[in-house]
């Protein structure tokens, strides 16, 4: 077993070597906690995504927006009808021309060549512009959603493959002892002082510190690709990351709990939610008043593209009009949609209601949580110091006769467990800690 493990360990590890090294670079300096968030922000396809839908609904914001000025429309046709052998006297200018074979065009060569500026005035248009807004401001709240999101994967996975590397030192160090404590049982064993059992049992304690070593390889090799896919294009890249420092102290409940009700897009995005069910309730309800089409139209309608006629009759003018139309019956889908958007509505409050519910809740949670962590980083760092005098005192006794070994190798499997203990106790505060700071939208 112990081969096979150790080629699986170096053939992951060997997975994380350069795979397109004529494009790859690495970086010249060590990532630290902020760069990892700027290149995952920059790579992560939900964030991306919703980074996306906030740029759209802003245009959407802005085409509901001047939908409510008017447009203008240049128009410019010419349309040939075949004459049907007969002429009349025009109306206008009292001179002759061919008629068209259909009765619906106006003369065998007809001109179109005019501006046309329309206004509509209706509550569609209003109740649009308040659906785009809630729209956009849901897009917003959305986005800092996935960004928080993307900030506590970040974290956690930057963390842990510090500690995943800090495992590593651990595991190394420990075999180091165990090879040194399997150096010493032999030449006791060589000076009639131990029994062969000592030694066979060293022994199995460096092979046992020899897996664990592959297996905190293994792991941190794992941890370095997983933060890798959220950082670079080729999760393969070589880099490093810089020294953790001492975690930060934990903010007061007060001020925890007053910046993450001010800033909180879940409850913001639920807002959004009510207020894109209350707009689209109103577009409903849009649909059962009149609406006004005003129109103005200047240019020319004419069978010659000039000024004036053969007769100098004027063919440049204006015409202008005014459209109101008033719904009548529909058989009631009108109002059918004015429920639905009614229910719809109803729905939204009960998310708005729940977002502020889990939000305390999540306070709470998240608090309890890290200050646990915090309180636990004390009694980890002293049980370390505890455990590595512990060893030292048993393997002192072990030489001078006074110990067994099987005391020396659960002294090396406290200390290993408590140094384990304190790596991953650190990564349990800075996850929590980083979950209140994004929750309060420091981070």
């Amino acid at each position: 077993m112990r081969p096979i493990r150790r080629i699986l360990c170096v053939a992951l590890l060997s997975a994380s070597a350069p795979v397109f090294s004529q494009t790859q670079t690495q970086p010249s300096q060590p990532v630290t906690l902020d760069d990892a968030i700027r290149l995952a922000e920059a790579n992560e396809p939900t964030f991306a995504a919703a980074l996306a839908e906030g740029r759209a609904t802003q245009l959407e914001r802005t085409d509901a927006r001047a939908g409510l000025l008017p447009s203008v429309v240049y128009h410019n046709q010419y349309l040939f009808t075949q004459s049907n052998q007969s002429s009349a006297v025009t109306t206008q200018g009292g001179y002759t021309e061919s008629l068209p074979v259909f009765i619906a065009n106006n003369a065998v060569h007809e001109y179109y060549s005019q501006a046309s500026v329309t206004e509509n005035l209706g509550l569609a248009q209003l109740t649009a512009v308040r659906l785009a807004d809630a729209n956009a401001a849901r897009a917003a709240a959305e986005l800092e959603v996935a960004r928080r999101g993307l900030v506590q994967t970040v974290v956690g996975l930057y963390f842990s493959s510090g500690a995943a590397n800090q495992k590593i030192a651990i595991a190394q160090r420990a075999l180091d002892e165990a090879d040194n404590f399997l150096d010493i049982t032999t030449k006791r064993e060589a000076a009639r002082e131990a029994a062969h059992a000592d030694v066979i049992k060293a022994r199995l304690s460096v092979e046992q510190r020899q897996r664990d070593l592959d297996d905190a390889k293994l792991a941190a090799a794992k941890a370095r690709l997983e933060l890798g896919v959220l950082l670079y294009a080729d999760p393969s890249t070589a880099y490093t990351l810089a020294p953790a420092g001492n975690p930060a102290p934990l903010p007061d409940r007060s001020s925890i709990d007053a910046a993450a009700k001010k800033n909180n897009p879940e409850i913001r995005s639920a807002l959004a939610g009510l207020q894109v069910s209350q707009a689209q309730t109103g577009q409903a309800r849009a649909a059962l008043l009149p609406d006004l089409s005003l129109n103005y139209t200047y240019g020319i309608d004419a069978p010659e593209l000039a000024k004036r006629g053969p007769d100098g009759a004027r063919n440049l003018g204006y015409s202008a009009g005014a459209t109101l139309d008033i719904p009548i019956w529909d058989w009631f889908t009108t109002e059918r949609k004015v429920k639905e958007a009614n229910i719809r509505a109803q729905a939204a409050k009960a998310t708005l209601t729940n977002a502020q519910r889990k939000l305390v809740a999540d306070l709470a949670e998240f608090y309890d949580e890290a200050d646990v962590a915090r309180r636990e980083l004390a009694s980890l760092d002293a049980s370390v110091t505890d455990a590595r005098e512990s060893l030292r005192l048993t393997r002192l006794r072990y030489v001078n006769g006074e110990g067994t070994v099987l005391e020396v190798v659960d002294a090396e499997d406290t200390l290993i467990s408590t140094e384990n203990a304190q790596a991953e106790g650190i990564v349990r505060y800075q996850t929590a800690l980083a979950q209140l700071e994004t929750l309060t939208g420091r981070l």
